[in-house]
């Protein structure tokens, strides 16, 4: 199975393509700028090259469309309006269109959570990205698959993160893996080849939570840090010695439908975070591709 990839020298791109080639699938990665590691095959260029990608998608059978700027560029001001539009808006037409054209149906959308925020520039340019995906679908018989992933940069992208707590501070509300948004696309790649659907689908894409929902609507009734302490005992010095509170709680998404739609569980939660910081400490764990 050849399964295209927009902006598949990113994070997430680079997790999957690793992924594809290891089950012996052909990820096929249009970026910018070159992968870290050769999987597949690389095809130098943007999403807005109407041209390059009526030359390059056929032949594909499915198309993951990450490429995108993200909340990251927007709170860091690499990214403006004209940006957001130019690559977020106007390049997923450009990706469904030429899907189209190229006779290829199936199509996994990477939105996010942030389509919430929509006066925000981020989450308004997912929420016009999402109409153009139903759009294409309503129109055109397509098969799209649409994951709204929490942030997902990880920690060993230290262009981002300078240390691994820095990351576990971000993650700490509440938060999923990239390894985890990887697992679910490739899930949802394999759910289009086996199965028509007659609509878009939407799923999110939340982390692994040890808390249940009655720690959650109870949460420190015994006082601060007190849920914390309960489930994850003996770790409340830890956390609190890198700057990290244990009384704060995280948001959590529901997930029924994509466990029923994907079979997706995630595998990585603040468990994992608290036994690789005691391990590792600021540097964090080696990740190995």
């Amino acid at each position: 199975m050849r399964v295209f990839l927009t902006g598949g020298s990113g994070d997430l791109g680079r997790v999957l393509s690793r992924l594809l080639a290891a089950r012996g699938d052909t990820p096929v990665n249009l970026d910018i700028r070159p992968p870290a590691e050769p999987h597949g095959e690389y095809i130098a260029g943007s999403v807005t090259d109407r041209a390059l990608l009526r030359r390059v998608l056929p032949g594909s059978d499915c198309v993951v469309h990450i490429a995108g700027w993200h909340g990251y560029h927007l709170v860091t001001g690499k990214a403006d309006a004209y940006d957001f539009w130019d690559l977020n808006v106007n390049g997923t037409f450009e990706v469904f269109e030429a899907a189209l054209r190229a006779g290829i149906s199936r199509v996994v959308y990477i939105s996010s959570v942030d389509i919430e925020l929509t006066p925000q520039i981020y989450g308004h340019s997912k929420v016009l990205c999402e109409e153009l995906a139903h759009g294409y679908a309503a129109r055109h018989d397509m098969s799209v698959l649409i994951l709204r992933p929490r942030a997902f940069i990880p920690y060993w992208n230290r262009t981002v993160y300078s240390s691994y707590v820095e990351w576990a501070k971000w993650y700490w509300g509440g938060a999923v893996h990239v390894d985890d948004v990887a697992q679910a696309t490739l899930k949802g790649v394999d759910l289009l080849m086996r199965q028509k659907l007659t609509a878009p689908l939407t799923l999110a894409v939340d982390g692994k939570y040890e808390y249940t929902a009655a720690d959650l609507d109870a949460w420190d009734a015994d006082g601060p840090g007190s849920t914390f302490e309960r489930v994850y005992p003996g770790k409340s010095a830890l956390v609190r010695a890198h700057g990290l509170d244990p009384a704060q709680a995280p948001s959590v998404y529901d997930m029924s439908e994509t466990r029923r739609w994907l079979g997706y569980e995630p595998a990585f939660s603040l468990r994992n975070l608290l036994d690789e910081l005691e391990s590792y400490g600021e540097a964090g764990p080696p990740y190995e591709f």
